[in-house]
């Protein structure tokens, strides 16, 4: 049995709990001694992020060989046609290779929470939102992807991993779930937190 901590990592925050030139870190939005990022998310990307002192799923989640896909919500400037979607669909080649085919569709613009600061608007220049599901995780690669394809990304909200979704979080919100698959051995930090959701307020 292992505790599953999801997070929705505000907009400006670190993926990582300390920070020696004092920019915003997961410190601020949830404070459960012993646990780690299953992974990581851009400091200017916002969503999902996965937590737990469980080394063996931290590995079972963010180890490449186990093609966990990742789901966001994508901002875009301009309007993706037919075969700028398409491209994506069939893999790009980046500065560090191709990507793998990705799923991509048209979004209608979703609900989501009003970001601080908010998107640069250009005059004259629409944006439209994508979902897109990679099974990769290089750096920056869902910027570079939709970049390479001529729309550069303005906003990015990871709304999944696997099978745990953001659904019901708002920003700095998180909560607990408990897996009752078999886990390795570890030892827990003690003082470990009771379940719950707290609220945090978003940080720029």
């Amino acid at each position: 049995m292992s505790d599953l901590y999801l997070l929705h990592k505000p907009y400006h925050m670190l993926s990582q709990f300390t920070d020696a030139r004092g920019r915003a870190t997961l410190a601020e939005a949830i404070d459960v001694p012993g646990i780690y990022a299953a992974g990581r998310l851009d400091y200017d990307s916002e969503g999902l992020l996965l937590l737990t002192d469980d080394g063996a799923l931290i590995q079972r989640i963010s180890h490449p060989r186990h093609k966990q896909p990742k789901t966001y919500w994508v901002q875009v400037e301009g309007t993706p046609d037919d075969d700028a979607l398409e491209a994506l669909r069939r893999g790009v080649t980046l500065n560090d290779g191709p990507t793998r085919p990705a799923r991509v569709k048209r979004l209608a613009a979703p609900e989501v929470p009003p970001r601080d600061p908010p998107i640069r608007h250009r005059a004259g220049i629409p944006t439209h939102w994508l979902e897109l599901t990679i099974e990769e995780g290089r750096n920056r690669q869902v910027r570079r992807m939709t970049a390479h394809v001529g729309h550069p990304t303005l906003r990015l909200i990871r709304v999944a991993i696997g099978p745990w979704r953001l659904d019901g979080l708002a920003p700095g919100q998180w909560r607990r779930e408990v897996l009752h698959a078999p886990a390795a051995p570890r030892s827990r930090a003690p003082g470990k937190r009771a379940p719950g959701t707290r609220r945090r307020r978003s940080r720029s």
